[in-house]
């Protein structure tokens, strides 16, 4: 790796720096001169953000993928849009605040000519970014194509202003609840065991928020962020130490950042502070009382009954000579003769510049050995060279030894060991710790913020690492801007463009003239034998401070997810997606240097909100989302994290250091893979389940309302039929009664007794049961009864007296009463005039009380 890079280097610098752009020779290697498709450019606006706009564009190849199509540039960032698919190739788009520097390069290509100068020329643009990749795109010569984009990048990677990044043309965010400084209360309010207080804007406005409990308090000693303007607002102290106190200590402490209470354990009474270092001097003899008072604060004594003082450690970052050397600049380090039942501990993590560094060669060495290498001839998959990890370009093998030479996994094993120390001291021991570094805002956040993550399962989850996160890495003033290399909110446009300060360049080299083997249809598979490049142009404003502390942290972060998969809400992806949203300054939530700054400088009402952004990538797919770890199980480490020393052996992080070098391995590892399609499949059959079992409710619903209605009817109809059989029988005894008369009875449809020669008389139809037969009928069916009456042959018919029933009834009594009530005779009167009655049948008949009875 060190060799492939000092090739790069050399091959660099005996470049003929003469060579310039009007030297450019059509060959049969240029690109076709057609010109670019206007249609692209259109059916670019579908693949665009909001507010977002194209600044320059020009046809080119992508030359790490041998892939043409057109190259972008908007106010957000470096567009690639392939030529054949007509998609967005995620290799070639970056945003324009995650490119670290970019250059121009001119290759010359082999010729058989004596004339160097006569060689036919290539023409690529590099551009390198913090994210892991170098990609180098080709343009046609003879055009100013290059140039176009060239210029735009130098526009568009370095704003002169703050309010010149994107962040700030997509319009605030709809939520409400955007201001961090309410978040910070509140988390405040959780860690003095008070969490189910929440805390408002005019809450804060009043200075309502002072709450304490037995050992601690929240000051606002800080609101007006007098005393130190990289703290917060609000401040977690101890409750004996008062205010003044608190405006002493600051002066002995760098950049006035005195000890405060990052996390305090509600149960045990122990602490993790967090401060800068101390000015003690060069002769390490400054001492400060106030300090002193306030450090031994955090040593309360133990709860529950148990004797004495906790111990307090004092964690210093640095290596013990670095310590020692920034005394001579007034700092240094605490003695233990002058903070009671004190130790005081080295952990020997170097400073920015050394992760700086350590960096870029990871993503040298990264992108020399990878299946899609920027200069298209190193790698060693594609010219079927060894691979490192024994044939295998994996995360696993890509170990501490293996990768010695970047350094970069050394560094995140000496963070992971010193937050591992620092929990256990606090969690087995129930001793305070107080850390701090030279500043207290690089290595001390990486080490209490990854110390809280092991003691707290709060932070280990989506709305607990957001609270991490806002409290120890914005409120306790990490430089951000100075760190991604983004202007600050006092910073200014005159600020000279630097040139890049990494030891190892990427740019591409060429030590021999020998073509290297590649398919003919790749023209920039060619090796060349003169190279020019100018000087890389960095995206950093201040090369000096950047720095990738942040994803540093992040990547020991995912070693503790890797280390412990049941323990994190979270998974690999969201961590990803989280580091690329910081990175892009796509969001205001990680511009500017302190808490103070984004105050006045607004961002919160004037920018949309990364946390809300996140939240709405998975609320589309709910607890399916990539962003949920699979294997959470709260209730296995429902406690501290501990790991032992023999676990911290950090590897490569494959979704985010592999995704461009080596997407194959970047991608989730088999067994999550099949996990995750197996918890699809179970979400969609649950799914599937709840639909059913819906459907089944509906139908026993229907069932049961259909029963009912049966049941209704069947009542119904059992009345009807007893009523009709109670009719049935009364009709029996009419017709017996009537026929006993001598009468004849025809029971019959309407329709039958329209013709009938007798008389007819109409009978309601109360039932529905023909009374001859006792078989009910349609509702419609109109009954009549029909009485066929014998004929009166008596000459004398004008003697009406003789057709009274009462005269010719041989029951009638003397004294004018009935014999026979029941037989209802008397009732009739006149309707017997002119009828014969039959008295034989009268002298068959029985007469009882219970005559009309049923039989």
């Amino acid at each position: 790796m060190a060799t492939s890079s000092a090739r790069r280097s050399s091959s660099i610098g005996e470049a003929d720096n003469q060579t310039t752009e009007s030297e450019v020779v059509e060959s049969e290697y240029a690109l076709d001169s057609t010109k670019i498709d206007e249609s692209v450019s259109y059916a670019l606006s579908e693949f665009l953000f909001e507010d977002e706009s194209v600044i320059a564009e020009g046809y080119g190849v992508l030359v790490n993928t041998d892939e043409a199509g057109t190259v972008f540039v908007t106010n957000f960032r470096l567009l690639f849009l392939s030529e054949g698919s007509r998609d967005v190739i995620a290799l070639g788009t970056i945003p324009l605040a995650t490119i670290e520097k970019f250059n121009k390069i001119v290759i010359r290509q082999p010729s058989g000519t004596r004339q160097p100068e006569k060689a036919p020329t290539r023409r690529l643009l590099q551009v390198v970014g913090k994210d892991m990749r170098i990609i180098i795109f080709g343009f046609r010569p003879g055009t100013k194509q290059r140039r176009a984009v060239f210029a735009a990048l130098m526009k568009g990677t370095r704003p002169a202003m703050l309010w010149d990044l994107y962040a700030f043309n997509s319009g605030p965010s709809n939520n409400s609840n955007t201001n961090p400084k309410v978040r910070l209360v509140n988390e405040y309010y959780r860690l003095l065991g008070m969490g189910s207080l929440q805390s408002s804007i005019s809450t804060i406005e009043d200075g309502l928020f002072k709450l304490h409990n037995d050992w601690w308090r929240i000051s606002d000693v800080n609101a007006s962020y007098n005393m130190c303007t990289t703290y917060p607002f609000a401040l977690l102290v101890p409750k004996a130490i008062r205010d003044t106190d608190l405006l002493k200590a600051c002066t002995f402490r760098a950049r006035c950042r005195l000890p405060v209470i990052s996390w305090c354990d509600k149960r045990t009474g122990a602490v993790l502070a967090r401060s800068s270092q101390p000015l003690v001097g060069l002769m390490m003899n400054m001492r400060s009382n106030a300090d002193e008072s306030l450090v031994g604060a955090l040593c309360t004594r133990f709860s529950k009954g148990k004797e004495g003082r906790r111990k307090l450690y004092i964690a210093d970052a640095r290596p013990r000579k670095n310590a020692l050397a920034n005394g001579a600049m007034g700092g240094g380090s605490e003695s233990s003769s002058n903070y009671f039942n004190c130790e005081i501990v080295f952990f020997g993590i170097d400073n920015i510049h050394a992760m700086r560094e350590s960096l870029v060669r990871l993503r040298d060495y990264l992108d020399t050995h990878g299946t899609t290498s920027s200069d298209g001839m190193s790698s060693f998959l594609r010219d079927g060279g060894s691979t490192w990890g024994r044939g295998n370009l994996s995360s696993m093998s890509a170990s501490v030894s293996t990768l010695g030479d970047s350094g970069w996994l050394i560094h995140v094993q000496n963070v992971l060991a010193g937050s591992a120390w620092i929990a256990a001291r606090v969690a087995l021991e129930s001793a305070s710790m107080l850390v701090h570094c030279s500043d207290g805002w690089d290595r001390t956040t990486q080490l209490v913020a990854l110390a809280s993550l092991l003691l707290d399962p709060y932070y280990r989850t989506i709305n607990g690492f957001q609270a991490l996160v806002e409290k120890d890495w914005l409120a306790f003033g990490h430089p951000f801007s100075d760190r991604a290399g983004m202007p600050s909110f006092s910073g200014s446009g005159s600020i000279p463009l630097e040139l890049s300060r990494h030891a190892s360049s990427p740019n591409i080299t060429s030590p021999s003239p020998a073509p290297a083997p590649s398919s003919p249809s790749s023209s920039i598979r060619q090796l060349s034998t003169s190279l020019t490049s100018q000087a890389p142009l960095s995206n950093t404003q201040h090369s000096n401070s950047y720095s990738p502390i942040f994803l540093q942290w992040v990547d020991c972060v995912s070693q503790l997810l890797r280390m412990y998969p049941f323990a994190f809400e979270f998974s690999s992806a969201f961590l990803v997606d989280f580091l690329d949203c910081v990175l892009s300054c796509r969001f205001a939530n990680f511009l500017c240097n302190s808490e103070n700054e984004r105050v006045k400088a607004g961002v919160f009402e004037a920018s949309a909100c990364l946390w809300e952004h996140l939240a709405d990538m998975r609320s589309s797919e709910g607890n399916s989302h990539v962003h949920y770890n699979i294997f959470y199980n709260p209730s296995k480490h429902d406690g501290p994290l501990l790991p032992p020393a023999a676990a911290l052996a950090p590897t490569l992080w494959p979704q985010f250091h592999l995704r461009w070098a080596c997407p194959s391995e970047a991608q989730s590892s088999q067994v999550e893979a099949q996990c995750r399609n197996m918890m699809g499949n179970y979400s969609e059959l649950q799914k599937a389940k709840d639909l059913a079992e819906s459907n089944a409710r509906e139908i026993t619903t229907a069932v049961e309302s259909l029963t009912a209605d049966l049941l209704n009817e069947s009542q119904v109809s059992y009345s009807a039929v007893a009523s009709a059989r109670k009719a049935k029988i009364e009709n029996a005894g009419i017709k017996r009664a009537i026929e006993s008369l001598g009468y004849k009875v025809r029971v019959s449809d309407a329709a039958d007794t329209e013709n009938h020669p007798a008389r007819k008389t109409n009978m309601p139809s109360q039932t529905r049961e023909t009374i001859g037969s006792g078989e009910l009928s349609d509702e419609k069916t109109d009954l009549s009864v029909s009485i066929s009456v014998t004929e009166d042959n008596d000459n004398d018919s004008g003697n009406l007296t003789r057709r009274i029933c009462e005269s010719l009834c041989p029951l009638r009594a003397e004294d004018g009463g009935c014999r026979w009530p029941n037989a209802g005779c008397a009732r009739l009167r006149s309707q017997f005039i002119g009828m014969k009655a039959n008295y034989d049948a009268f002298d068959r008949l029985s007469i009882y009380d219970s005559y009309f009875q049923p039989e």
